[in-house]
């Protein structure tokens, strides 16, 4: 089982790019990289809530539950 981040998918649809949602939501560029790329251990739910409000989505638009 695993968690899998789309905030690729999301941010191609927002048309934004993760320097602006960055700086929109306050966290670093590298940090902001980190969840991209699946390599997140935790997510906060403020950053989560952050990042739902300027793309205007849902958790469930970002992170998504695989079976292996």
């Amino acid at each position: 089982m695993r968690i899998v981040v789309n905030l690729d998918v999301m941010l191609a649809k927002r048309k934004m790019s993760s320097n602006e949602l960055a700086s929109k939501i306050g966290i670093t560029p590298a940090n902001l990289s980190i969840l991209k790329t699946g390599k997140a251990k935790a997510i906060r739910f403020s950053t989560l809530e952050a990042i739902c409000n300027e793309l205007d989505c849902q958790p469930g638009d970002i992170l998504e539950f695989v079976r292996e």
